[in-house]
């Protein structure tokens, strides 16, 4: 599956099936993390029922400490 992941199209395995999935295929689950998906931010609450398709544009956006 080709997804748009913040700009870059990237090839996912089809058994990724929805926004959670997604977030662990990139051992992204530790983090805090935003997603959009076709321009619609996602709740946290949300990536785990949210499915994700050939074609979706998303981007991930990760919160990152500092000083």
């Amino acid at each position: 599956m080709e997804l748009r992941i913040n700009g870059q199209l990237v090839t996912v395995p089809e058994s990724i099936s929805t926004v959670l999935e997604l977030i662990h295929h990139f051992n992204l689950e530790n983090r805090m993390i935003i997603v959009e998906q076709n321009q619609t931010i996602l709740e946290k609450k949300e990536h785990e029922i949210t499915k994700v398709k050939n074609g979706d544009i998303l981007e991930l956006v990760q919160f990152v400490g500092g000083g």
